[in-house]
C-alpha cells in the first residue's frame, strides 16, 4: 500500500506541473512535411539511445551526428529502466533522459521522443517492466473493454490492474516531466515529434476485434496529453487522425503504402542501417497465435554481422524523398552503442548496431557516415522545389525514371536507375547522364549532378584493436567457484516445473531446478534428457558438472541428452536454466514462457519422468547475491589462487588492471573466454558469449566496450562470471582506433557546363565549399596523423579498399604526389585529375584514384 501511495503521489505531482506561458515553436504538418514556425522542413534524423552510451559520450555522439548532416536525434524511452519497481523511479546516470535531451538542444538539434511505452528495440521485455506481468488480468497492448479507465481519479485507482491505466500513467509521467523542463518545441524546447506505441500493426491482427479500439484509444490518450507537437505511430496504417502513420524498414521508398490521409507527410521513422535475414518466428499452439518477424535487422549470438552498404542506404533515402515525397528520414541506428548489464533482449549481442554510421565506441564508421553526409547536403540543395514545387515522373527507360520537382524557375530532379546489374545512359532535358546500377543521381538544378548514391567518394576506415595491457600473468588472477546447490539448499519448492521468467521476476538470468531421487538400478548407462525453452542449460549430478546445451535465436527450444553416471542410492540433480535476455516482441508478450519443459532419466531397466515431481528452486547465484563483482562484495568470499583446484563451469575470476593512457576507446578482448558476464569496478559491461560460433567459425563478438567513465587511472577491478571453460589468462585490455584509411574515387561523370543564377547560387556555394570535382579525402582519428601511404594509384586500379592492385593504366608518380599532399597531416584531399599527377597516363578513359594510408 505504501508503494501505491508513493506511486500515486509522484503521478499526481507530475500531472499538476504548471506549464505556464511559453514562447516556443509552432509545430504542425501538412501533406508535404512538418512545419516548424511556419517553415516546411525536410529533416534527417538519427537514433541514439541514451542508456546505450554514457553521459560523457553524449556530447561527442551528438556533435558527430550534427556534422554528418542530421537535424534530429531520435530516442526511445525505456520504461523498465526508469521504473524497475512500481512507483520507484530512476533517472540518474545513463538513465538521465532530461540531460540527454538538453544536450541535443544545446547543440542546436531537434528531438523525436518515442515514448512507447512498448518499444521493442531489442531491449529486454520490449522495455516493459516485468512487474506488469504480475498485474492480475492484464493483457499487454490490448483493448480491455469494459475495463478501460473510467473518468475520475478514484475510479482509475480502483482498476489499476489493467494495461491502459499503467500505460497512460507512465506516458503521462514522461510527458509531464518533459513539460516541467520545458522541452517540447511548443515551450521553446527541441522535441518536435512524439511517438505512442510501436509497430503495433504487426501484431494487431492477433488481437482480433480488440486491436482497432486499442489503436484508437492509444492515439486519443496521447493527443489528450497536449504536448503541442504531432504524434506518430510506426507501421500503423490505421493510425487515427491527427496521429501520423509512419514507415519502418529498409526500403520505405518501395514498401510504404503512404500516409493514410492527404494531409499527413511521408515519415520514415526507422531506416535500418544493417541488413536483414528471414526468420520464420515462433508458434504458440496453446494460444493459437503465430508471431513472426520477417526483418531481423540486428545481430544475435551465433550469427555473422550483417553489413548494409552506404550505397544501398543512400539509394533508398533518395528514392523515398523523390518517389514518396518523403520529408523525414530517421536512421535506426545512427549510433547503436552497448547493451550494458542484462538489458539486451533474447540472444542479442552486447554490442548493438556496431555497423551504424557511428560505431559502438562512437567512432565514425566510413564510408557510411561520410557518404550519407554528402547525400544530406545534396538533398538540402533541393529543398525549395521539393517542398513547394509541382512534381512529375518521367520514364527514361524500362527501369529508369526521373522524378522532377518544379516551382517557377527552381527545379530539382532525381534520376533513378533500378537495374541492379547494368549501367544506364539516360537522356534528360537535352543532356545525357550515365547512371551506375541501382543508383540515383541528384540534380539540384535539373542540370548538374551533385551526388550519385552509388559513387562513394568518402574514405573507408579500418578499425584496429591494439593491446594496451595483457592480463596473461597467472599471479594476477584469483578465482571463486560458484556453489552448486542441492535440493535441501534451495529456497522454495513446487511439485511441477515452474516457468523460468515468472520464477525469477527478471531479478537474475539464472534459475536452479533441483530434485533428489533414489537410484537402485544396476544399469551401467543412464540417459538424462531435458527439454527446455532455455536459452542455456547446465546439468550437475551430485554437484559435478555433466553436460550443457543451448538454443539459438531461430530455434529457442532445445534438448540436452547425455549419458550420465549415477550413484547407487540417493542422487542430487541440479539443473541451471539460463536466460540470455527476455523476449522483446510479439502479441501476448505476458504469456511467453521459458525454462524447463520435461526431465527424464532412462536406463535399460527403468524410465523415470520427473516433470511432475518434488522440485527445489533457487533464483540467481550466490555470487550475484553477495555482489562479489563489487569491491565490497568481493571481500565477502574466499578467493583462491587461479588454477588451485579442478576447473568447473560457473567460476568467478577477478584481477586488477590500469586504464590505458590517452583518450581512445577501451575494450576487453575476451577471445579466450566462453560465456558469462563481465563487470568493471562494479558496473556490468554486459553479457559475453564468445564460444557461440557463427557459420563462418568465429565469435559473433570478441571485444566488449569499457567506457572511459567506468575507469580509474589504476587498480580497476575486473570480475567475470564464466559459465563454461573460459581461460582468463588470454584476456587483454585494448584501445580502439581507426589505424588505416582508404579512399577510392573515380572521375566517371564530369559535370556539364551550366550558368549560375537565382537558386543556382546555392549550388555554386556547394561547388565552392564541398568540392565539386571528385577528390580522395582522408582523415585520421583525433590524435593521429597519416604516417605512411600503403598504396596509391591514379589510373584504373583494380579492386577496392578491401583488395587492390595496380591496373593497366597507372601514373608512376602516384605515391609521391599523395605522400607530398598527406604525410604528417591528420586529414588531406587529393583531386582525381590529371594535372595533379603531371599529365594523363592514358588519355581517353575515365580515371580513378585509390589511396590506402596508415594512421599513427
Amino acid at each position: 500500500m505504501r508503494g501505491m501511495v508513493k506511486l500515486w503521489f509522484l503521478f499526481a505531482l507530475f500531472f499538476l506541473v504548471a506549464t505556464g506561458c511559453c514562447c516556443g515553436s509552432d509545430v504542425t504538418y501538412d501533406g508535404r512535411s512538418l512545419i516548424i514556425d511556419g517553415h516546411h522542413k525536410i529533416l534527417f534524423s538519427g537514433s541514439i539511445h541514451y542508456p546505450r552510451s554514457t553521459p560523457e559520450m553524449w556530447p561527442s555522439l551528438i556533435a558527430k551526428a550534427k556534422e554528418g548532416g542530421l537535424d534530429v536525434i531520435q530516442t526511445l524511452v525505456f520504461w523498465n529502466l526508469h521504473e524497475a519497481q512500481p512507483g520507484q523511479f530512476d533517472f540518474s546516470g545513463r538513465r538521465d533522459l532530461v540531460r540527454f535531451i538538453k544536450e541535443v538542444q544545446a547543440q542546436g538539434l531537434y528531438v523525436c521522443l518515442r515514448i512507447g511505452p512498448f518499444i521493442e528495440g531489442e531491449w529486454g521485455y520490449g522495455g516493459l517492466p516485468f512487474w506488469l506481468h504480475d498485474v492480475p488480468g492484464i493483457v499487454f497492448r490490448s483493448d480491455n473493454e469494459p475495463f478501460k479507465p473510467f473518468a475520475g481519479i478514484i475510479k482509475n485507482m480502483l482498476i489499476n490492474c489493467l494495461w491502459q491505466f499503467h500505460m497512460q500513467r507512465y506516458a503521462t509521467i514522461i510527458v509531464n516531466m518533459m513539460k516541467a523542463e520545458r522541452l517540447y518545441a511548443s515551450q521553446g524546447g527541441p522535441i518536435i515529434l512524439s511517438q505512442i506505441e510501436n509497430e503495433y500493426g504487426m501484431v494487431e491482427p492477433a488481437f482480433h476485434e480488440k486491436g482497432p479500439p486499442y489503436v484508437r484509444w492509444a492515439a486519443k490518450m496521447a493527443v489528450d496529453l497536449q504536448t503541442g507537437v504531432p504524434w506518430v505511430m510506426c507501421k500503423q496504417d490505421d493510425a487515427p487522425d491527427p496521429v501520423i502513420n509512419t514507415c519502418n524498414g529498409r526500403r520505405c521508398g518501395e514498401t510504404f503504402v503512404g500516409p493514410n490521409s492527404p494531409n499527413k507527410p511521408a515519415v520514415w521513422t526507422e531506416n535500418w542501417t544493417s541488413l536483414y535475414a528471414f526468420n520464420t518466428g515462433f508458434i504458440f499452439p496453446l494460444l493459437l497465435l503465430s508471431f513472426f518477424r520477417l526483418a531481423l535487422i540486428y545481430q544475435v549470438y551465433g550469427e555473422d554481422a550483417k553489413i548494409r552498404s552506404a550505397e544501398d542506404i543512400a539509394f533508398h533515402v533518395a528514392l523515398f524523398v523523390a518517389k514518396m515525397k518523403g520529408s523525414y528520414v530517421n536512421y535506426y541506428m545512427y549510433h547503436g552503442g552497448t547493451n550494458f548489464g542484462r538489458t539486451a533482449s533474447a540472444y542479442v549481442l552486447t554490442g548493438y548496431y556496431d555497423q551504424a554510421p557511428l560505431d559502438e565506441y562512437g567512432l565514425i564508421r566510413q564510408p557510411k557516415w561520410g557518404h550519407l553526409k554528402e547525400l544530406h547536403a545534396a538533398i538540402k540543395l533541393c529543398v525549395k522545389p521539393l517542398i513547394s514545387g509541382a512534381n512529375i515522373t518521367v520514364n527514361l527507360g524500362e527501369e529508369q525514371q526521373a522524378y522532377v520537382f518544379q516551382e517557377s524557375s527552381d527545379c530539382a530532379a532525381f534520376l533513378v536507375n533500378k537495374d541492379k546489374r547494368q549501367n544506364a545512359t539516360v537522356h534528360f532535358r537535352n543532356s545525357s547522364y550515365e547512371l551506375p546500377p541501382l543508383s540515383i543521381s541528384i540534380l539540384p538544378d535539373c542540370k548538374t549532378v551533385a551526388f550519385n548514391t552509388a559513387k562513394v567518394s568518402t574514405q573507408d576506415g579500418t578499425r584496429s584493436m591494439e593491446p594496451s595491457q595483457k592480463l596473461y600473468s597467472i599471479e594476477k588472477w584469483e578465482e571463486y567457484k560458484e556453489v552448486i546447490p542441492t535440493y535441501d539448499e534451495t529456497s522454495f519448492r513446487a511439485n511441477i516445473l515452474l516457468e523460468h521468467m515468472n520464477a525469477t521476476k527478471d531479478a537474475s538470468d539464472y534459475l536452479w531446478y533441483n530434485f533428489r531421487f533414489k537410484h537402485e538400478s544396476s544399469d551401467a548407462q543412464t540417459l538424462l534428457k531435458v527439454t527446455s525453452l532455455g536459452h542455456v542449460l547446465l546439468a550437475f549430478i551430485n554437484e559435478a558438472f555433466v553436460a550443457s546445451a543451448h538454443g539459438s535465436h531461430s530455434n529457442r527450444s532445445f534438448t540436452l541428452e547425455k549419458t550420465v553416471p549415477l550413484s547407487n542410492g540417493t542422487n542430487d540433480v541440479s539443473l541451471l536454466s539460463v536466460m540470455v535476455g527476455l523476449p522483446d516482441s510479439g502479441a501476448y508478450l505476458e504469456s511467453r514462457v521459458a525454462g524447463l519443459r520435461s526431465v527424464t532419466i532412462q536406463g535399460e531397466q527403468e524410465f523415470k519422468d520427473f516433470s511432475n515431481y518434488s522440485w527445489g528452486y533457487q533464483v540467481g547465484l550466490l555470487g550475484e547475491k553477495l555482489q562479489i563483482y563489487t569491491d565490497f562484495g568481493s571481500r565477502q568470499v574466499e578467493w583462491r589462487r587461479y588454477g588451485s583446484s579442478t576447473h568447473q563451469p560457473l567460476t568467478w575470476y577477478k584481477t586488477l588492471f590500469d586504464a590505458p593512457p590517452g583518450n581512445e576507446p577501451v575494450a576487453l578482448n575476451l577471445v579466450s573466454m566462453g560465456k558469462g558476464e563481465a563487470w568493471v569496478n562494479g558496473q556490468s559491461i554486459g553479457r559475453y558469449w564468445v564460444s557461440f560460433l557463427t557459420p563462418k567459425g568465429g565469435p559473433s563478438q570478441t571485444w566488449y566496450n569499457v567506457p572511459r567513465s567506468f575507469l580509474k587511472p589504476t587498480g580497476n577491478l575486473l570480475v567475470l562470471l564464466e559459465e563454461q571453460n573460459g581461460y582468463p589468462l588470454g584476456i587483454s585490455v585494448d584501445t580502439i582506433s581507426v589505424s588505416e584509411v582508404c579512399g577510392h574515387v573515380s572521375d566517371s561523370h564530369p559535370p556539364p557546363v551550366v550558368s549560375w543564377r537565382g537558386q543556382n547560387q546555392s549550388l555554386k556555394h556547394h561547388k565552392k565549399h564541398q568540392g565539386w570535382r571528385p577528390k580522395v579525402r582522408l582523415r585520421c582519428s583525433p590524435g593521429r596523423n597519416i604516417s605512411k601511404i600503403l598504396f596509391a594509384s591514379f589510373g584504373n586500379p583494380y579492386g577496392d579498399c578491401d583488395s587492390y592492385a595496380i591496373g593497366s593504366c597507372h601514373s608512376s608518380n602516384s605515391k609521391a604526389i599523395v605522400e607530398k599532399a598527406c604525410l604528417g597531416k591528420r586529414k588531406c584531399s587529393v583531386p582525381v585529375e590529371s594535372w595533379k599527377f603531371h599529365g594523363d597516363p592514358c588519355p581517353g578513359i575515365y580515371k580513378a584514384l585509390l589511396v590506402d594510408a596508415e594512421c599513427t
